[in-house]
């Protein structure tokens, strides 16, 4: 299993939230990371502006193509696509308000450590994200203290 971090703005996981979370969608520039991705591998969302990690999906299905629109946004390049997507189903998903602030764990990850509360900007830029397994683990950890 690999786990990955996606980064999407809170509304777009409400969507996501809406449609039960039976898939996740990428950017056009994110081609080839999507289609490493394979069943039982986990994706955790990132939400950006509120800086939080919002709940854990398993990937159920191979990577396909489909710019149908499902509703998502981005803030940064209007009007871009999500074309890539893979089925998921929800592994932890809290309540709304029920997340956890990644700003009061950097110390945890491997990811954030070095960079701290401050920068934590530099650790998620981009739609996606590999990160390691411990990694993984202490955010379900606190995902499911959550539940």
């Amino acid at each position: 299993m690999q786990a990955w971090i996606t980064v999407g703005s809170p509304e777009n996981f409400e969507v996501l939230r809406a449609r039960k979370f039976d898939l996740s969608a990428f950017k056009a520039t994110r081609r080839k990371q999507s289609s490493e991705m394979e069943p039982g591998d986990r994706i955790v969302y990132y939400l950006t502006k509120e800086v939080l990690f919002g709940g854990i999906v398993e990937v159920t299905g191979e990577m396909f193509e489909d710019v149908s629109d499902i509703g998502l946004r981005s803030d940064g390049k209007p009007g871009e696509d999500y074309p890539f997507r893979i089925s998921t189903t929800p592994i932890v998903i809290p309540d709304q308000g029920n997340y956890v602030d990644v700003r009061e764990i950097t110390d945890l990850l491997e990811k954030t450590r070095k960079l701290g509360p401050k920068k934590l900007g530099m650790a998620f830029r981009g739609n996606l994200h590999k990160i390691s397994g411990s990694d993984y683990q202490e955010i379900e950890r606190l995902l499911r203290g959550r539940l």
